[in-house]
């Protein structure tokens, strides 16, 4: 090694962020290993590389003793005072044993440590950058595909896109830019591992965050997301000041801003429901777009009896039962649909029950027709 090696080091120490010290102590530690494998494991060496010249330089260390049992280790006292005049029994003496030729093993394993530790403090950084980022949201490009994954480049890493984080009605193409929400961040032998999703609903939480200035701000709060990825999602949402409409601020002029938010989903449907702390009228919302007569609660067991008219029976329950099942995920009730009609027809009430017909008037004027 020479000067220029130690210029090099300063260089690497101002852009790569690595500390020279760390350098040294790593460049010793691979030193010491490369000269116990050319010239001898046995002994017990040092190495010392001069700061300012670069210059390497080997010592083996020797236990001095009346008696040399091994050669390698110790010394006899009448040499070591050769090395050093008041040496005397029990000290350890170091004692240069630089080879000749060991210039380019040095030159070798130190260009070799470098690389090394600079993939390692480049690999450490894009860690801490991305460690902090778990439920955040990036932009990327499809780069190739692993298997079933799709893997992803965010620039300064490849961010995996797993089967079961996929959506199954999406074509990730080659080239084409996309946005993930963060999994997970992991620290690997090989780097950091950053696993990324398409289905999960922070994803929609956090579109909603870039598209929506009030949601952004905490003015509009998302207090849940029930999503069946690629298909539907509802969102329930409140205001935390009651001069702005939490669902028209989601919805945006004509529509916009939950359009946007669509059409980086691939088209999936998105119901904006207001949420609401009394529980009958939040699963009243929570079953937009039907109209709904009434709701009853079991409190106990969490479950809500709703009877709606015989026209919006399949509108409540939705294609395969996905509006009731979106509904419950999204409250944390069971909900049990009945129509009103079938109520009659098993007797549960009379058609001359005024009161009763008065209460399905009243709670259907609840609905917020709003989504």
């Amino acid at each position: 090694m020479n000067i220029e090696f130690i210029e090099a080091l300063d260089q690497i120490e101002k852009e790569k962020g690595i500390s020279k010290d760390i350098l040294f102590d790593a460049l010793e530690a691979a030193l010491i290993s490369a000269y116990k494998k050319n010239y001898g494991s046995a002994q017990n060496v040092s190495i010392e590389i001069a700061s300012e010249t670069g210059e390497v330089k080997v010592f083996a260390k020797k236990e001095v003793t009346d008696e040399v049992k091994d050669p390698l280790l110790q010394i006899d006292i009448i040499d070591a005072k050769v090395y050093n005049p008041v040496a005397k029994i029990g000290d350890v003496i170091s004692i240069e044993v630089t080879p000749k030729k060991f210039g380019r093993i040095a030159a070798q394993t130190a260009k070799q440590v470098v690389m090394q530790r600079i993939r390692e403090a480049e690999r450490n950084i894009i860690y801490e950058e991305f460690s902090g980022r778990e439920t955040d949201i990036v932009n990327g490009i499809v780069q190739r595909f692993d298997k079933k994954n799709v893997i992803i480049d965010l620039g300064k890493i490849e961010v995996i896109l797993p089967p079961n984080e996929q959506i199954a009605t999406e074509l990730y193409t080659q080239g084409n830019r996309i946005k993930v929400y963060i999994l997970e961040v992991k620290k690997t032998t090989k780097g950091p591992q950053i696993t990324v999703s398409r289905s999960h609903p922070g994803l929609v939480k956090r579109l909603f965050e870039l598209e929506v200035p009030e949601v952004y701000d905490g003015v509009v709060e998302i207090k849940g997301i029930a999503r069946e990825a690629g298909s539907r999602t509802k969102i329930a949402v409140h205001s935390n000041d009651e001069n702005v409409d939490p669902v028209g601020a989601c919805v945006g002029p004509k529509g916009a801003r939950v359009q946007a938010v669509v059409e980086e989903l691939m088209g999936e449907k998105i119901d904006i429901i207001k949420w609401d702390k009394d529980i009958e009228k939040y699963i009243l919302n929570a079953l937009s777009p039907a109209q709904v007569l009434k709701v009853e609660i079991e409190e106990n067991n969490k479950i809500a009896r709703v009877i709606v008219n015989e026209d919006q029976l399949s509108l409540a329950i939705g294609k395969e039962g996905q509006n009731a099942r979106l509904a419950a995920k999204l409250t944390g009730w069971k909900i049990d649909i009945k129509s009103k009609d079938d109520l009659e027809k098993q007797g549960i009430r009379g058609d001359n029950d005024e009161s009763e017909k008065d209460t399905f008037e009243d709670v259907s004027g609840m609905q917020d027709n709003e989504t």
